[in-house]
């Protein structure tokens, strides 16, 4: 992926249907309305997917499709570590690989224990790479099922190795991303930043662009920020945008992904609420006029900034 055009690439949403098979003419859908939004690419089958809540079968159907959907216009990555030895590990980053994803994705809290060291981490993904032949790799900082950040100096050794391609960051810390930008220069190579507290600030940094779950709400405003953060001539819109991002982070992340399938629905995107997840809370009346509300909002930065897209 180019990283000298900043890019949005959405951690894809699965949807349902009421009976909790996947909807797969809902992806394909989804698909289109990321793409038809500017989203340089897709990451399918991530923790937004609900990956866990999926089969080993249901995750190959599912990135099979979304490759498929795309038609070439943007290239996809997806997960392909879901723990256990790192050679079932590698074989099924093979079968993910097949699927015509451009990388695939390893999680960095499953290739390693959590008390484990970060040499056992190391050693891991180096097996993982060796057992994985010229597969390109990237890795995800997931917050399940625990968190384990990869630093600087490891990510900088990883990338070295000429197999490491894409990284999205959850880290939260600025000063922790610019390391990690400073530290892979001169690679093919490109870190892709969650937390759109510091999105602004991140892509000035370097980052190659924005992975977030905002990017599931309002795709188009994602990428409106890409292509104008530093556009001088709108600083003041741009500054107005960061400071949306972070009034509104809390109510995105309450009883997520299903409150993000009931906005995208309000928007006019036919999918179904239904979510296999069971940890999330309840989609109750209070969750659902604060996401009405946040609608609201968004409606009146929108129409501000000009942007002119709707979901067909």
């Amino acid at each position: 992926m180019n990283k000298l055009e900043k890019e949005f690439i959405p951690v894809m949403l699965t949807p349902f249907k009421d009976n909790g098979e996947v909807d797969f003419d809902g992806l394909t859908k989804l698909s289109e309305l990321y793409i038809e939004a500017g989203a340089k690419g897709l990451f399918a089958n991530c923790l937004s997917s609900e990956m866990f809540e999926l089969s080993e079968a249901e995750r190959l159907k599912v990135v099979a499709h979304v490759v498929k959907a795309t038609q070439g216009s943007v290239p996809v990555v997806a997960t392909g570590t879901f723990g256990g030895p790192i050679a079932q590990q590698a074989d099924f980053v093979k079968q993910i690989y097949g699927c015509g994803v451009e990388a695939v994705i390893g999680i960095t809290g499953l290739l390693a224990g959590e008390h484990d060291a970060d040499d056992i981490f190391d050693e891991n993904v180096l097996r993982l790479l060796e057992l994985t032949e010229q597969i390109p790799m990237g890795f995800y900082e997931c917050p399940v099922p625990y968190k384990r950040l990869i630093s600087p100096l490891q990510l900088e050794r990883l990338v070295a190795t000429g197999r490491v391609t894409y990284h999205k960051d959850t880290c939260l810390d600025i000063d922790q991303v610019k390391a990690k930008i400073a530290a892979t220069q001169g690679h093919k190579f490109g870190l892709y930043d969650a937390y759109m507290a510091h999105a602004v600030a991140s892509l000035k940094a370097g980052s190659a662009g924005l992975s977030c779950i905002q990017g599931n709400f309002f795709p188009e405003l994602i990428v409106w920020l890409c292509n104008n953060y530093n556009n001088n001539d709108l600083k003041e819109q741009v500054d107005k945008v960061q400071q949306f991002f972070i009034d509104e982070m809390d109510v995105m992340h309450n009883v997520y992904p299903t409150i993000s399938k009931y906005y995208l629905q309000k928007r006019g995107l036919h999918i179904s609420t239904f979510t296999r997840r069971n940890d999330i809370g309840i989609f109750d009346a209070k969750i659902k006029t604060g996401i009405d509300a946040l609608s609201e909002r968004y409606d009146v930065l929108k129409n501000e900034l000009e942007i002119k897209f709707e979901v067909a």
